[in-house]
């Protein structure tokens, strides 16, 4: 019994000894958990977000206004028959070169070449009246100098002899103007171009009003441009032409050579031409396009159409700025002019060398830092 009880003292004394040391241990661990667990919690910046930017310089801009035009070629023909008949045959096809004289088409030519076979053979058989009656006169003037007729009778074969002569010429006459007739039965280019849209076929009829095909000059070319009336006056010689696709890109540009004095009455339109050679590689006669009038030019600048946002009605943009010594995107209100190709004129709001995000700005608010990742217009 006294061996248990000493054992026991023991025990106590150790277990008090050792009871802070845990407790100091344990508040240790519960504090580092805590302060790990305060890091791990501590809200991290937003990462910046990637921007392409374009920086805004200053240029003239033209006031310009734009119309539907058309191109039109000084060589261009369209090509008609001289003569009404049946299609017989097509030599050509759309789009082939042709030189001038070339056989583009034949009109049927049986019924003139019937017609010409039939006067060849009146010419024979005028041409054999008139030997006969030559021949009469020669024997009348003869028997008239001896005295064997009077001189009635070789009045009437003189004027037998003429007559026939004069039926003589006069079929040659048909028979020239037939086998001139004939030749229009044949179409033949009038000046070396290029061959257009070909409506008819083998087989149809056609008369003198209907159009065959036509004939272009890759020169020659012109921009028809149609302007309103009441922007006359201020049209003028030499006045900055653009002409550009669908899509805005200038295909071509030039100067007013030509303004109409007249007004068409049907469309109260002033007409003006510009030259457009210089893009014929790009152009065709009859194409109808996008023209731009620049009636003057000023300083300014411009945005791209894609980097403005719009908002109940107003206009914004977003322009990269230093803020504490990071890049972030702010966003500034604008006033804009007309649409010019794929830019907007600026009014008010930017100015030269601000950089304007132009890409990955769709996600953008106020103060979002961003990284600029290509610098455009740098």
């Amino acid at each position: 019994m006294a061996y248990f009880e000493v054992r026991r003292g023991i025990s106590g004394a150790s277990t008090r000894k050792s009871g802070p040391l845990l407790l100091c241990a344990l508040a240790l661990a519960l504090a580092s958990a805590a302060c790990n667990r305060g890091n791990a919690d501590a809200p991290q910046g937003p990462a910046a977000m990637p921007v392409r930017v374009q920086v805004v310089q200053e240029h003239p801009i033209g006031d310009v206004s734009e119309y539907v035009a058309t191109i039109k070629s000084r060589h261009s023909a369209t090509i008609m028959s001289d003569v009404e008949g049946w299609i017989f045959d097509i030599r050509v096809h759309s789009g082939q070169f042709v030189h001038k004289g070339d056989t583009l088409m034949e009109i049927d030519p049986r019924r003139q070449r019937a017609t010409l076979s039939n006067y060849d053979s009146q010419l024979r058989s005028k041409q054999a009246a008139l030997a006969w009656a030559k021949a009469q006169y020669e024997r009348t003037k003869a028997l008239a100098a001896n005295g064997v007729v009077s001189q009635q009778d070789l009045e009437q074969a003189q004027s037998a002899y003429d007559g026939a002569a004069a039926d003589v010429k006069a079929i040659e006459a048909q028979i020239d103007s037939s086998r001139v007739q004939l030749r229009y039965y044949s179409v033949f280019a009038p000046t070396d171009g290029i061959v257009g849209d070909i409506p008819v076929h083998v087989g149809d009829r056609v008369t003198n009003t209907t159009p065959l095909t036509t004939i272009d000059e890759r020169a020659g070319l012109e921009v028809y441009i149609p302007i309103p009336a009441e922007h006359a006056r201020d049209i003028r010689m030499g006045a900055p032409v653009e002409v550009v696709d669908q899509s805005g890109k200038v295909l071509l540009h030039t100067n007013v050579y030509f303004i109409s004095p007249q007004v068409d009455t049907g469309t109260q339109s002033v007409l003006v031409k510009a030259p457009a050679d210089a893009a014929a590689d790009v152009l065709r006669s009859m194409q109808l396009v996008r023209a731009r009038i620049v009636w003057n030019t000023r300083p300014g600048i411009t945005i791209p159409v894609i980097a403005v946002n719009r908002v109940s009605g107003q206009f914004f943009a977003f322009v990269a700025e230093q803020d504490n010594g990071k890049l972030v995107a702010r966003q500034v209100p604008l006033q804009l002019g007309e649409i010019v190709g794929n830019d907007y004129d600026v009014l008010s709001g930017l100015k030269p060398g601000d950089r304007v995000v132009v890409a990955g700005g769709q996600n953008l608010a106020d103060g979002t830092p961003i990284r600029i990742e290509q610098r455009g217009g740098a």
